[in-house]
């Protein structure tokens, strides 16, 4: 699937969880639990956990993220797609983040 063939938020957990199984070693080291609140059509909760070198993410929430995100389900596709800038979408108050900024700011070099 292409970037820009994402039209849910299902749709980018569920690639965001095929590629954390085909290079779990691109997580090395980084143990974390994030936590993505979506809102509108398509929202709930959704989690990526990163431990000892392997990762998950799909719906449901976990107890005790180290990194909470806020926003609706069509922003985040949005950023998956490039439709939206996530320093934007933070400075205008789309992308609200709660917990460790460093741990934030480093998920973006696993799925970028």
């Amino acid at each position: 699937m292409a970037t820009d063939d994402f039209q849910t938020a299902q749709q980018v957990f569920s690639e965001l969880n095929d590629r954390l199984r085909a290079d779990p070693q691109k997580v090395a080291g980084t143990n974390a639990a994030y936590l993505f609140d979506l809102t509108g059509d398509g929202g709930g909760p959704y989690h990526i956990v990163l431990q000892d070198g392997s990762g998950e993410a799909g719906p449901g929430a976990v107890e005790n993220p180290n990194v909470t995100f806020t926003m609706s389900a069509g922003d985040l596709v949005g950023l998956r797609t490039g439709k939206l800038d996530g320093t934007m979408a933070f400075m205008s108050g789309k992308l609200k983040i709660k917990g460790d900024m460093g741990l934030a700011m480093k998920l973006q070099t696993f799925f970028g």
